[in-house]
């Protein structure tokens, strides 16, 4: 008989353990030769040595299935403890899983086109209307690079453009006035990866989310880089921001030049940026456009009635 202290870390341990201890006593049952004791992230196990080290690597790959999937049930752990395969192994396409084990994929062709430019290219352009995804799969490809620890940290980053609103009439110190500008990162965040583990990154600065004003003179490597609005910076803050590429660094910039907020004698950024950088090798620019929306059906006719009063009042115009 021998005594063995297994640690569990960086993940969520109400999950593993399950409601009222649910997953903790199905693993007890499996294992019915080891006598198996568990407090906070430590668990004690004492018997035969060959038992206790199968017991050991199922714990390991219950551990790496919680950190790909977010969610763990008993048919997981029996099928796991069996060598089996689970149900979430055969999902065809996901990028990451969502906090609910929900699959993250491409659901329509640009956006699946989007996916494939991230694998072969260091800096990928997305422009497009409203609800196609952009934001959103563009952090679902930067949270499975760094589960996949083919990176050390995400940078998020926005202009605080005022949409009609002013910053100085909203309350707080400058972080409380920026943050609402921010606040569509952390929401995508926050459905992959589990809060308490997310906030731990965030104060750990693996994952960073910040103004583009913070990103001046500096050089950001080992990490994906999201620039989200990118429509709302002028030519010198988007060319400021391309500059900071540095080693085993990859760029994601995302925005809709038809909601370009910056004063009337400002010109984007990003409408410059895509014509200058169209033909260069190693960036990809990939065009969402309505058949690509993906929030609710009403954003679909929205865009469309915009469209046509645009095209209404540029044929007035002439």
């Amino acid at each position: 008989m021998i005594d063995r202290t297994i640690i569990l870390d960086n993940i969520d341990l109400s999950e593993f353990y399950g409601a009222n201890n649910c997953h903790a006593a199905l693993l007890k049952s499996l294992f019915p030769k080891l006598r198996i004791t568990a407090r906070g992230n430590v668990m004690r196990i004492i018997g035969d040595e060959e038992e206790i080290m199968r017991f050991e690597e199922v714990v390991d790959k219950l551990q790496q299935h919680l950190n790909q999937y977010n969610t763990i049930n008993e048919e997981d752990i029996i099928d796991i403890t069996n060598g089996r395969k689970t149900k979430s192994d055969s999902i065809q396409g996901a990028i990451v899983y969502s906090t609910t084990g929900k699959a993250i994929k491409a659901k329509s062709e640009n956006q699946q086109a989007l996916v494939n430019a991230f694998d072969i290219n260091d800096m990928v352009f997305a422009i497009g209307p409203a609800g196609t995804g952009k934001t959103y799969l563009s952090i679902a490809y930067a949270v499975k690079a760094l589960k996949e620890k083919l990176i050390r940290k995400i940078i998020l980053s926005r202009p605080a453009v005022e949409a009609g609103e002013k910053l100085g009439f909203l309350p707080g110190d400058m972080k409380d006035k920026i943050d609402p500008y921010l606040q569509p990162l952390y929401d995508a965040l926050e459905d992959m990866i589990p809060a308490a583990k997310l906030q731990d990154m965030i104060e750990k600065r693996i994952i960073e989310i910040a103004p583009l004003a913070f990103m001046r003179g500096r050089t950001l490597s080992n990490a994906v880089v999201i620039l989200d609005e990118a429509q709302n910076t002028s030519k010198a803050q988007l060319r400021m921001f391309l500059t900071r590429m540095g080693w085993n660094t990859k760029m994601i910039i995302t925005g809709d030049l038809t909601q370009v907020d910056l004063p009337r004698d400002k010109h984007s950024g990003l409408a410059e940026a895509s014509t200058i950088l169209r033909n260069i090798e190693g960036i990809a620019f990939i065009e969402f456009n309505r058949k690509d929306i993906v929030r609710h059906k009403l954003v679909t006719r929205i865009v469309d009635a915009y469209e046509q009063n645009d095209k209404h009042s540029q044929q007035t115009n002439q």
